[in-house]
C-alpha cells in the first residue's frame, strides 16, 4: 500500500515539472520573439528596417591627414580629346612589290653559281650559269637568222626580192625573241656572233639590287623552267604585316602611321594595305604597312610589336585605371566626393583609351578619387562595419 501511494506522488511531482518546463520554453520563445521585432523595427540608430547605408550606398568624410597619408587626389571630370593606341603583334617580311625571283625559262641544268645567301648585288651583276638543250637549239636557229638577215641587207631589197627580205628579217626578230624570252640579255645574244664553242650555256644576272634571301640549290642540279633559284629582295624599303582579330573593329585609313618596334628599336610606318579576307591558318586579319630600313637593321623573319595610334572622334569622360574599383554586386563604380564626403557611385565602362579608361554614367563637373581609391573603399567598408558592432 505504501509502495503505492509513492508511486502516485512520483507521478503527481513529474506532471507538475513537465507543465512548469513547457510553459517556461513559451514564455523564452515569445520573449526572443518580442525582442527579435523590437530589433528590427529599431536598431538603435534610428533607423527602421535596414541600415541607410546599404540602402542608399555608405559614404565616408575624411581628414585633411588621412588624405594626405593615403596620397588621394581628386579629379574634376571634363570633357577631352584623347589619342589612345592599339596594339597588334606582326612580322617584318620582304617587299615583294620591290622583290625579284630568279628562275631559269627553260628546263637546264645548273653549272656554277657567283652569288651565296646574304650577298648583296648590283644591277647586271652575274648569279648563276645554265646549260640547257633547248637553249643550245635557240642559239643555233638565231645564228643562222642572224647570218641570213646580215646578207640579204647586204645585197638589198630589190635584189633579193621582198618574200626572201621579210622572210630574212621576221626569222632573225622571232629567233632573237625567244632568246630574250629565256633570259638572255642584249649583250649575251650580241656575244653568240663571236661565242661559237658554248651553245647552250647561259648566265642569269640580276635584275635589280637587293639582298640574296635565299638559294636553294646545287651546282649540277636539273631544274625544271620558272623554278626558283634565287630570291632578290630591295631591303631599303620592308613590309609589316600586323594580325590583327576578325571580331575587332579596327578602322584605320590608308597612309595613317604607326608605331613599330623590333627589339630595343622604334620604327614609324605608314599603313598601305588591308586584307578583306581572313589568314585560314591563323584565323586573323592582315593590314600591312610599309616601313623605310635605310640602316638595314630590319630583315624579313622578325617578329614586330606594333601600335596604331588614334583619337576619339569627341570629347568623352575619362579616369585612370587605378581609380575604378568593383562594388559588392561585381559592378564597377568610382568615389565621388560631394561636400567633404566620398561616396561609391556606379558608372558603365567604355573604350580603353592608353591608361584610361572611358566611363559613362557621371557628369562632366564631377569630382572623382583618381589615386587612392583603395583606401576610401576600405574607409567606407570600416564605418559600414562599426555602425553594426559599436
Amino acid at each position: 500500500m505504501n509502495k503505492q501511494i509513492k508511486l502516485i506522488t512520483l507521478a503527481a511531482l513529474f506532471c507538475g515539472i513537465t507543465t512548469i518546463t513547457t510553459a517556461t520554453f513559451a514564455n523564452v520563445q515569445s520573449s526572443e520573439k518580442t525582442e527579435k521585432h523590437v530589433e528590427e523595427k529599431d536598431d538603435g540608430h534610428g533607423h527602421e528596417g535596414k541600415n541607410e547605408h546599404e540602402e542608399e550606398g555608405a559614404g565616408v568624410k575624411l581628414s585633411k591627414e588621412q588624405l594626405n597619408l593615403a596620397e588621394i587626389n581628386i579629379t574634376v571630370l571634363e570633357p577631352q580629346a584623347m589619342s589612345y593606341s592599339i596594339y597588334a603583334q606582326g612580322e617584318i617580311k620582304a617587299n615583294d612589290y620591290t622583290s625579284y625571283l630568279v628562275s631559269p625559262r627553260v628546263d637546264s641544268v645548273i653549272l656554277k653559281r657567283h652569288v651565296a645567301l646574304g650577298d648583296h648585288v648590283e644591277i647586271n651583276q652575274p648569279l648563276v650559269t645554265l646549260f640547257s638543250e633547248s637553249m643550245a637549239e635557240a642559239q643555233a636557229s638565231y645564228r643562222l637568222a642572224e647570218s641570213e638577215w646580215i646578207r640579204v641587207q647586204k645585197l638589198g631589197r630589190k635584189t633579193v626580192g621582198d618574200k626572201r627580205f621579210i622572210e630574212a628579217q621576221t626569222d632573225y626578230e622571232a629567233d632573237m625573241g625567244r632568246l630574250y624570252a629565256y633570259g638572255l640579255s642584249a649583250d649575251a645574244i650580241t656575244s653568240l656572233a663571236t661565242n661559237t664553242k658554248k651553245l647552250g650555256q647561259y648566265t642569269l644576272k640580276a635584275e635589280i639590287s637587293g639582298a640574296v634571301l635565299s638559294d636553294d640549290f646545287r651546282q649540277g642540279q636539273r631544274v625544271e623552267s620558272g623554278g626558283t633559284l634565287f630570291e632578290l629582295a630591295d631591303e631599303h624599303t620592308l613590309w609589316v604585316e600586323a594580325r590583327i582579330a576578325p571580331s575587332m573593329e579596327l578602322d584605320v585609313p590608308e597612309n595613317s602611321k604607326a608605331q613599330v618596334n623590333v627589339g630595343h628599336n622604334t620604327y614609324i610606318a605608314t599603313v598601305t594595305q588591308k586584307a578583306h579576307t581572313i589568314d585560314p591558318a591563323t584565323r586573323t586579319r592582315i593590314i600591312r604597312l610599309q616601313v623605310q630600313n635605310n640602316d638595314h637593321k630590319l630583315h624579313p623573319g622578325l617578329f614586330a610589336d606594333i601600335y596604331f595610334s588614334f583619337e576619339t572622334n569627341k570629347k568623352v569622360l575619362t579616369v585612370p585605371e587605378g581609380a575604378l574599383m568593383r562594388g559588392s554586386d561585381g559592378d564597377w563604380m568610382v568615389f565621388v566626393e560631394e561636400n567633404g564626403e566620398f561616396k561609391g557611385v556606379e558608372i558603365e565602362l567604355g573604350r580603353q583609351l592608353g591608361k584610361s579608361r572611358e566611363i559613362l554614367g557621371l557628369p562632366a563637373g564631377t569630382k572623382v578619387v583618381t589615386t587612392g581609391a583603395f583606401y576610401v573603399a576600405a574607409e567606407i567598408a570600416k564605418g559600414s562595419f562599426d555602425a553594426h558592432n559599436h
